[in-house]
């Protein structure tokens, strides 16, 4: 018996199922989520989604209703995880990663727990680990479950669309180097099931609101900062600069790639100010510029080689004077001004 047989073997002996996912909700947490609940439904059984916090406003189009927030609805959320006798941990690698309040209820629960993900350093809390560094996506790896455990005649439109969306927004549309042949073969399987991959794409990208784009006109126009030796760009918005465009959660998640569309760009640093902190975002391209190590060793992150998560509790400037200081420890001089 596999890892993923072992898996719909508890689905079945479950009677109280939770799906959880990581803090600030983005294409891959929110559509594992949907794909697996979708799956465990058509195993003939229910499953409870108990997410830290919303969806950003791109997302909408898929059906969350049904979703327990903690930001919301916080009583329900903790009678759910009490009352589960398997929680499923979709996208994260550690129980800080779904946030303080969220955390605690996670960690007192004594029923069996699954984690499905593709991030480095997975804590060993669960019961059961898929740890798939090498896959693009936890909604890849969910397809996997679903054809190994020889339950791939159950793969329709509706669980595959959720997943399409997860893979595709987290491989940047299939840009970044975790696109590998296995993925093109996944996704092969979810366009053959019905999947109307054009329509994830124009619900993605045609979604702008006037707001959104003036917003990221401004960043663009009056807050990029390229450190030109090293082909480093950052750019930092305050809460103030945030609410004179109406921010929206989301509105800030493009800048980053973006930024590394601007020829010879290595690195792209985006951080935005949230409630006195400073949620941010790293990108970069090739292997010779990883930036988890930076967002790990410096702002509370990591993640990726490529695509990383922070937070400061500096301010505005000081977090940006702070990225200044570590760049030249962290990247190397761009060989070709440096010999011009």
């Amino acid at each position: 018996m596999n890892i993923y047989q072992q898996i719909e073997a508890e689905i079945k002996a479950a009677s109280n199922i939770v799906i959880t996912s990581h803090k600030s909700a983005d294409g891959d947490s929110i559509g594992s989520s949907l794909g697996l609940l979708h799956f465990i439904e058509k195993l003939g059984k229910t499953a409870t989604v108990c997410h830290p916090d919303p969806a950003p406003g791109f997302l909408y189009w898929l059906d969350t209703s049904a979703f327990l927030l903690m930001t919301e609805q916080p009583e329900a959320v903790a009678t759910a995880l009490a009352a589960a006798d398997l929680v499923f941990c979709l996208d994260y690698n550690a129980t800080k990663r779904v946030g303080t309040d969220m955390q605690a209820l996670l960690e007192a629960v004594t029923c069996k727990t699954v984690m499905i993900d593709h991030h480095l350093d997975p804590e060993s809390f669960p019961t059961l680990t898929v740890s798939e560094t090498n896959a693009s996506s936890t909604s890849e790896l969910i397809v996997e479950l679903i054809e190994q455990s020889g339950n791939g005649d159950l793969l329709d439109q509706k669980i595959g669309t959720p997943l399409y969306l997860g893979i595709l927004t987290d491989t940047g549309s299939f840009r970044f180097p975790s696109t590998k042949p296995r993925t093109h073969e996944v996704l092969a399987k979810l366009l053959a099931v019905g999947v109307a991959h054009h329509l994830v794409h124009e619900v993605l990208s045609d979604n702008n609101t006037a707001s959104r784009l003036r917003l990221q006109g401004y960043a663009m126009c009056e807050k990029l900062e390229v450190m030109e030796d090293y082909m480093v760009a950052v750019i930092s918005l305050s809460k103030e600069e945030l609410a004179n465009y109406n921010y929206q959660k989301g509105d800030t998640d493009s800048l980053a790639n973006q930024v590394l569309s601007i020829k010879g760009m290595k690195v792209a640093i985006v951080f935005t100010e949230r409630d006195r902190i400073m949620k941010m975002s790293f990108r970069s391209k090739g292997a010779e510029n990883p930036v988890n190590v930076l967002a790990a060793e410096h702002f509370s992150g990591g993640g990726h080689a490529n695509a990383s998560g922070g937070m400061s509790e500096l301010t505005v400037t000081e977090t940006l004077n702070k990225i200044k200081d570590l760049v030249p420890k962290y990247f190397s001089i761009n060989k070709s001004r440096s010999s011009m």
